[in-house]
């Protein structure tokens, strides 16, 4: 049986040391670590960890094995991101976002994992990505942050 394959945007490795959201990031890695869920790495997360903190990309290194071939910008992706610029579900200068979700749906992932409840995990604009996507000739994606996903017990829930 295939493992879900899960496309972790840069809030979640972020968010693994904030102490609002570590104890759900931390269980996410944990389900890496011991392959009951299986990390989508993209170009575009390596691309945003250049500038952030030396834990951050270290953890980034960590998972970076655990996943399959990072997943590229594509003529596709960037396709599908400016189909959603065009329905306006993310305002233009928060282009990266609608890049996550579209690399993660061109890709296949069967869920995007986010802490960015402004523009990613929102109902609203989860519905408004699926639409395009179907009107692309896509999948639907699901979106949930990572205290949805997340299966380890071991983080104290």
């Amino acid at each position: 049986m295939r493992l879900p394959r899960v496309y972790v945007d840069t809030s979640v490795l972020g968010g693994y040391f904030d102490s609002e959201f570590a104890q759900w990031s931390r269980a996410l890695m944990n389900d890496f670590h011991a392959a009951r869920l299986q990390p989508f790495l993209s170009d575009l997360l390596a691309a945003e960890l250049e500038g952030a903190p030396e834990q951050v990309r270290r953890l980034y290194a960590e998972l970076r094995p655990l996943a399959g071939p990072t997943i590229a910008l594509s003529p596709d992706a960037l396709d599908l991101a400016a189909r959603y610029a065009a329905h306006q579900i993310v305002p233009a200068r928060f282009r990266n976002d609608m890049l996550h979700i579209a690399l993660a749906t061109v890709a296949d992932a069967d869920i995007v994992v986010s802490w960015n409840f402004r523009h990613i995990v929102r109902f609203d604009k989860i519905r408004q990505f699926n639409a395009v996507n179907l009107e692309a000739g896509y999948k639907a994606i699901a979106i949930h942050s990572p205290r949805e996903v997340a299966t380890d017990d071991s983080q104290g829930r």
